[in-house]
């Protein structure tokens, strides 16, 4: 039986896409000026958005299957081996 869909649903959906946009762009950015102190921490409070949201839709709704994680300092994504080379 398919669950019914409410307001609230697609407002955190939308959410989620809004601030996954946003994290997808400042790890595009941090990949290329991975000292950028203050980009960093726009990055893990966005992540710590993401997690909060995240958290919210899925006592509702169900599992999303996606995680995010905050960086360290510098920027710890751009150093190898990434994790598709483990």
């Amino acid at each position: 039986m398919q669950k019914q869909l409410d307001a609230q649903y697609y407002a955190l959906l939308q959410e989620l896409q809004a601030i996954d946009f946003v994290l997808v762009e400042l790890t595009l950015y941090l990949d290329t000026h991975p000292m950028d102190v203050a980009a960093i921490r726009q990055f893990n409070q966005g992540s710590a958005v993401r997690q909060e949201l995240a958290a919210r839709f899925e006592a509702s709704y169900g599992p999303l299957l996606q995680y995010r994680s905050p960086s360290g300092e510098p920027w710890q994504w751009a150093e190898e081996p990434w994790p598709w080379q483990v």
